[in-house]
């Protein structure tokens, strides 16, 4: 496998850590934003001289663009990147603060287009590349209690689909990670939880908080894997514009689709009045 620099955004723990590890395993070197100097060390040790570590909170697109910029003059040019920081907002609509569903785009959406805008230019000049972003299986499928979450990488799948379509041109290819539950700290101490106050989704949203709890750590998938089904898709000359890790994430992501399948069929007769009788107008 020919050796590749990588850049990988929040790789502090959960699978960004898991990119970053699973890449350095097989030879790579790898860049790995983090949010303190303590991180920063941590990740050095990991491999020292190929893990580098670079303090950035992902929010700050003119700071991203620096560490990019960075990256690339002193460690070399980037072949992978992958925006994975992000993070998990729990809370019915009516009770998530509009202030905290803004919150979540900022990090989820912003800070992954603010790091894959940044390598871009890059890329298209040397006509190679790829870049990677971490959804969800909650960007092709959505759940009670998590509808600013689900909105985030819903948005992410849009404007990664989209730039696929423009940069494949250039010898760039474009991953939508879309991973299901894994056992990291995503669904524990790593989940912002909006506060409980309207009492008449009790029924509906306290069971699905409490076994979201009690599944923290025990989750279905294997981070370890996840890292190595990335760095073995990095390695492709085809890569898949969609990356669905863990079976529940299969499973899920399918149910959804067929259920909007059978919506477009059953209500196709009433979607085709609203067209012009005489078509077009070219």
């Amino acid at each position: 496998m020919q050796q590749q620099t990588w850049l990988v955004t929040g790789v502090s723990s959960g699978l960004g850590r898991a990119f970053a590890r699973a890449a350095l395993d097989a030879g790579h070197t790898v860049i790995g934003t983090v949010r303190s100097e303590r991180d920063l060390r941590e990740f050095e040790a990991l491999e020292p001289g190929r893990a580098h570590g670079r303090v950035l909170d992902v929010t700050d697109a003119d700071a991203t663009a620096r560490v990019v910029a960075d990256a690339e003059a002193g460690v070399g040019p980037l072949d992978v990147v992958v925006a994975n920081a992000g993070y998990g907002l729990e809370g019915t609509f009516e009770e998530t603060p509009l202030a905290e569903v803004r919150r979540q785009f900022e990090v989820n959406v912003f800070g992954a287009m603010a790091t894959l805008q940044a390598a871009l230019p890059r890329m298209r000049e040397r006509r190679r590349g790829h870049l990677m972003a971490v959804t969800s299986m909650g960007g092709l499928m959505a759940v009670p209690g998590m509808s600013a979450y689900c909105g985030s990488k819903f948005a992410l799948e849009g404007v990664l689909e989209a730039l696929g379509k423009e940069v494949g041109q250039f010898g760039i290819h474009v991953t939508a990670i879309e991973p299901g539950s894994f056992r990291t700290d995503w669904a524990g101490r790593s989940m912002t939880r909006a506060p409980r106050s309207v009492d008449d989704y009790d029924a509906l949203f306290g069971p699905i908080r409490e076994a979201r709890r009690k599944a923290s750590g025990n989750q279905l998938g294997n981070p370890v894997k996840a890292g190595e089904a990335v760095v073995h898709v990095a390695s492709l000359d085809r890569p898949p514009a969609q990356l669905v890790l863990g079976s529940d994430a299969l499973r899920l992501i399918a149910a959804a689709r067929t259920a909007v399948d059978e919506d477009i069929r059953a209500w196709e007769a009433l979607s085709r009045t609203t067209d012009f009788a005489e078509g077009a107008q070219l």
